[in-house]
């Protein structure tokens, strides 16, 4: 389905509207049960942010409504995430919140470019192997950020995840903090287990109330979320600086195009799990941006659709956007009704839950399948799981695609085929013989095929028959002009038959083929000799 062509298309439709009132008591319940599930990572996607607890949680109460007003799935839950968090903590290092607030609301604008640009439909081009990569580089990424709060110790100093967790590993190694350390150790295994017991129970919540109780009852010291506002603060752009935005752009590139990715991938897993239903992609990408122009206003980070609490919401039954709306909405009462008892939650019961998320987030059979599948699939994978340990999400998966474009044009060349097709003798001894080409005609393969028609040797004439061609491009136009003029300039005759309407119009101009002729002169003939260049 192609993003919408004017602005009001892209405004909830009434039929949007009618569909919240089939079911509202199961998507309420639904609702409910995303909101337990979505409390313990939005406060621990907000610490890992680098802007707090309640940065994350105002981020999935505001972003979390509007994007389910607004976007292109009817189940689709969106918030905080672990990839977008991965983005943001350098941006944090060099900009500090204000320079976040900045590029989130920066992010939107772009969000809406690219909706208005119908480019929610390239989502379609992007390999699995590369999701399979960039989500099993996200998963390393989130569990290394995890561990200076698991071990409760603080924050080192440094950009790359990798460094800082060792940094922590030996500040922990120093001077050991066991409490911390059984805390998420205790939660990551709680939500595990419990996920392989019943894996519809919100575990996550479960295993964040025992550590919290735990720790208040043994009065262990270790470090908690922290005072929590009961209510949102007023919206403000008092963070704007207007001087800084030149600089900022880059980086709020690199959230907006996380921010499509993301998003796109999560409605397509929600489309894949309710098979028959398909989100718009451009509305998706509106509602998107639309949330990111709106959160920053309110303090909170750039936001996503979070596959994990997107796949609760389906798999609980949710017919409508209502279950995402009243997710966001139960999260805003929490937080208002229970802020003080959210404020005691231990920094480390966080980290514990987020290190089960990260383990759960790799689908593992799909990895090895992907592993296996061939050396060019697992080369893609591997590459872009590496580049998102050492790079950054976005330059991950651009290099996912370039290889994977790399290969696939390997694999085109590979493809093609020019066979003889017939030979016989025609009058006076004089070789005739025919080829017969077979697959696209691209640059990749031009050279290729102008190499194998050229070392034609001890005929008189050559028939070329692409009834087999696939495609064609510019530089292949040019390859088959080049070895026709040579093979004329070794007085062979050259004919060419079997050419496709699509094709003959990339090839006429470069005087490979003579103009057809217009409707009213009859018929293009189905073989021509190509003019002489």
């Amino acid at each position: 389905m192609n993003p919408p062509r004017s602005a009001l298309s892209v405004l909830p439709s009434l039929a949007d509207l009618r569909s919240m009132t089939r079911a509202p008591r199961r998507d309420l319940l639904c609702g409910l049960t995303v909101a337990v599930v979505a409390l313990p990572l939005a406060l621990g996607f907000g610490v890992t942010s680098g802007l707090g607890a309640a940065s994350g949680l105002v981020t999935a109460i505001v972003a979390g409504s509007l994007a389910a007003l607004f976007g292109g799935s009817a189940r689709q839950v969106s918030g905080p995430t672990g990839a977008m968090t991965v983005v943001l903590v350098p941006i944090v290092h060099h900009y500090g919140a204000d320079g976040v607030l900045t590029v989130g609301l920066l992010a939107g604008l772009m969000l809406l470019g690219l909706a208005f640009a119908r480019a929610g439909s390239a989502m379609a081009y992007v390999p699995a192997p590369v999701i399979a990569g960039f989500t099993l580089g996200i998963a390393a990424v989130i569990s290394l950020q995890q561990v200076p709060n698991a071990l409760g110790v603080p924050l080192p100093h440094g950009e790359q995840v990798a460094v800082v967790a060792a940094r922590a590993a030996e500040e922990f190694g120093a001077a050991p903090h066991w409490p911390a350390l059984l805390l998420a150790l205790g939660s990551a295994a709680l939500m595990l287990a419990g996920a392989r017991w019943k894996p519809g129970v919100p575990f996550s919540l479960a295993a964040v109330a025992a550590a919290t109780v735990v720790a208040e009852a043994l009065h262990l010291h270790v470090t908690r979320i922290g005072s929590l506002p009961p209510s949102l603060p007023a919206p403000s752009l008092a963070f704007l600086d207007v001087t800084r935005i030149p600089s900022l752009i880059a980086p709020a590139a690199a959230v907006a195009a996380l921010a499509a990715l993301e998003s796109l991938l999560s409605a397509s897993v929600a489309d894949g799990m309710r098979p028959g239903e398909r989100h718009n992609p451009g509305k998706e990408l509106f509602g998107q941006g639309i949330a990111n122009l709106a959160a920053p206003l309110f303090g909170g980070v750039p936001a996503t659709g979070a596959i994990a609490r997107t796949a609760v919401n389906v798999r609980t039954g949710a017919t409508s956007r209502l279950a995402a709306l009243a997710h966001a909405v139960i999260l805003a009462g929490i937080v208002a009704v229970a802020a003080p008892l959210v404020g005691r939650i231990p920094l480390a019961a966080l980290a514990g839950v987020l290190l089960a998320t990260a383990v759960r987030m790799v689908e593992t059979e799909a990895v090895r399948a992907m592993a296996r599948a061939t050396h060019g699939d697992a080369l893609v994978l591997v590459l872009t799981a590496a580049s998102t340990l050492a790079l950054d999400l976005v330059r991950a998966v651009l290099i996912g695609l370039g290889v994977s474009v790399l290969l696939a044009l390997r694999a085109a060349v590979r493809g093609t085929r020019l066979t003889p097709a017939a030979a016989d003798e025609v009058p006076g001894g004089a070789g005739r013989v025919t080829y017969r080409f077979d697959g696209p005609l691209l640059f990749a393969a031009a050279q290729r095929f102008r190499r194998s028609l050229a070392d034609v040797q001890g005929v008189a004439a050559v028939d070329l028959r692409l009834s087999g061609l696939t495609a064609v491009d510019a530089t292949g136009a040019m390859a088959l002009k080049d070895v026709v003029g040579e093979l004329r300039g070794r007085g062979i005759e050259v004919s060419i038959s079997g050419v496709g309407q699509d094709h003959r119009r990339v090839l006429e101009p470069f005087g490979v083929l003579p103009v057809s002729p217009s409707p009213d002169r009859g018929a293009i003939p189905s073989a021509v000799s190509a003019p002489a260049p």
